[in-house]
């Protein structure tokens, strides 16, 4: 009993501290901390961004302190952390700490545009809309204003992650889409042909919404735009299983939809593909269709089951019989599984990009902020799947395959029937790999008509085949391997007759060889094509130097 009187005592009379979590003080020696122990402990992050550009990010928000508002003075931390540009690396503000307001509302950006995929039932109307302006502000306009907010490693993460943050008016406001902060934001929708304008409000502040993979849960109160039915194989048991697996006869594939990369409590990872791998083997199959889109890590140790399994099995393990779906949501220890299964195996990626760096910082350390108690999770681990010459902003699908909100309204994949209906049994993995092959045994005449079909073929619509023949032919210029660099940048310029970039690359390798004829004609057909452009500006320096040498 004296020990309620007492805490009713404290509670009355005891000066209480203000909602606030910090002063404009505190808040710029929050600030100062990060600093200095990114600095101390942290250096290697500046990879994407530079010291000197950090500390002028530091000094700009740091003179502003005393001005903002408590949310702005959060976002422009998120925006300082963000800078890293590597998704584990982030200011952990989203939870009850910020208490920032939601909005009971779910994008998605399709191929076709941003969709309402999820919302309350009280604003039923713009289900399935298209959003386009918020606060007057054109989406694409919004897009731009809250990227440098959200630790995107790539574009792909952004559209997994970054939509989430316009459901937030704090973070509108602080990036200059609100012109006042407001709990109710005006949103402007495209939805059978007409335009119109919705006010929604936020839900309590502090509450927050339950997603999984990215779905607001359902619930009685949640509307989503896909019509009722049956679900798309990589939605079935989302609630309950980290990772099932289904035989399709018709096609004789076996799909596994794996969405975690962590044991499902009723059978670990390495029980699971053995059960699988049996049936592969015991019955007829034909393709396996790995669906990692909605994956986003765990523990990477447990990817040896996996990788192993398809290396040994010589039924799977071949071209056009193995397939991995990726997404924007493919990252962290799913992100190495797939660089291992790009590594090791003869899997054909389809779908998306992936949401994370090929080679990249990930596991974080906790650092709180001493006066805000906000935590920051600075990554400190470098994960290296592959050579550093490899390194790329994500693993590109072989064959990429977006989705439509109209595919996925009405129960559609068209990233998976890509994968059933693929029968190409003769797809290259590595056209390059290929064609140097061919080149150096002197297959010359197989090399042109090969190049010149693939490029042509839409299953290599991925393959940046001019930019990757340039790279080949300089390389082949700076090792004095001039004769075979010339013939690569012809080859480029007979494939990709439009480029001027490929005519100047061309003028460059005959001017090294002594041809200034050949140069300036070359030279020439880049002005001709690029004529205000950086590559023209080139072409026409070049040909200055020429006539002056002359």
């Amino acid at each position: 009993m004296k020990n309620i009187l007492l805490i009713l005592i404290l509670f009355f009379f005891l000066p209480v501290r203000s909602q606030e979590l910090a002063t404009a003080e505190e808040w710029r020696e929050d600030l100062k901390f990060l600093q200095e122990n990114v600095h101390r402990d942290y250096s290697f992050l500046f990879k994407k961004t530079t010291i000197e550009e950090f500390d002028t990010k530091v000094d700009q928000l740091y003179s502003k302190i005393p001005e903002m508002q408590e949310h702005e003075i959060i976002t422009g931390l998120a925006r300082l952390v963000a800078s890293f540009g590597y998704g584990h690396t982030e200011l952990g503000w989203r939870g009850d700490l910020a208490g920032f307001h939601r909005l009971p509302v779910n994008f998605y950006q399709f191929s076709d545009g941003v969709f309402v995929r999820e919302v309350s039932n009280e604003y039923e109307n713009i289900l399935g809309a298209r959003l386009t302006a918020v606060e007057g502000m054109p989406i694409d306009k919004v897009l731009i204003a809250i990227y440098p907010v959200v630790p995107a490693e790539n574009e792909q993460y952004f559209k997994a992650y970054g939509l989430n943050f316009i459901t937030v008016p704090e973070i509108l406001h602080a990036q200059g889409v609100m012109a006042d902060f407001s709990s109710t934001v005006s949103f402007t929708f495209e939805k059978d042909g007409k335009q119109f304008k919705q006010k929604i409000s936020s839900l309590p502040k502090g509450e927050k919404i339950e997603r999984r993979y990215g779905f607001s849960a359902e619930s009685e109160n949640w509307l989503n735009t896909r019509e009722k039915g049956e679900n798309p194989l990589f939605l079935k048991h989302l609630e309950d299983k980290i990772y099932y697996y289904e035989y399709l006869p018709e096609q004789k594939t076996v799909y596994i939809r794996h969405s975690q990369i962590q044991d499902d409590p009723s059978e670990s990872i390495p029980e699971f593909y053995d059960r699988v791998f049996n049936f592969i083997e015991e019955n007829e199959v034909e393709k396996l269709v790995l669906d990692v889109r909605l994956n986003g890590g765990g523990n990477n140790y447990k990817n040896k089951p996996i990788v192993t399994g398809i290396i040994k099995s010589d039924k799977i393990n071949r071209p056009g019989h193995f397939f991995v779906i990726l997404g924007r949501r493919t990252f962290s220890a799913c992100q190495n599984l797939v660089n291992e299964l790009d590594n090791y195996t003869n899997a054909i990626f389809i779908g998306e990009p992936t949401a994370e760096n090929i080679n990249f910082y990930g596991d974080t350390k906790r650092l709180d902020l001493p006066n805000s108690g906000i935590p920051v999770y600075l990554s400190f681990a470098w994960w290296q799947d592959k050579p550093q010459w490899e390194n790329d902003k994500w693993l590109e699908p072989h064959i990429p395959v977006e989705m439509s909100f109209g595919d996925y309204s009405t129960n559609r994949d068209p990233v998976l029937e890509t994968a059933l209906n693929f029968s190409d049994t003769t797809f290259v993995r590595d056209p390059m790999g290929y064609l140097t092959v061919l080149f150096f045994e002197g297959k010359i005449e197989k090399v042109m008509t090969e190049a010149a079909r693939m490029v042509n073929d839409p299953n290599y619509a991925f393959f940046k085949f001019e930019e990757q023949f340039n790279n080949t032919a300089y390389r082949l210029l700076a090792s004095e391997r001039v004769e075979e660099a010339i013939f690569v940048f012809q080859m480029n310029t007979e494939l990709f007759p439009e480029s001027a970039n490929a005519w100047n690359s061309l003028a460059e390798a005959y001017l090294k060889a002594g041809n200034k004829e050949k140069a300036v004609e070359f030279y020439k057909k880049a002005v001709q094509l690029d004529p205000e452009g950086n590559t023209g500006d080139h072409a026409k320096n070049m040909l200055k130097n020429i006539k002056t040498e002359n």
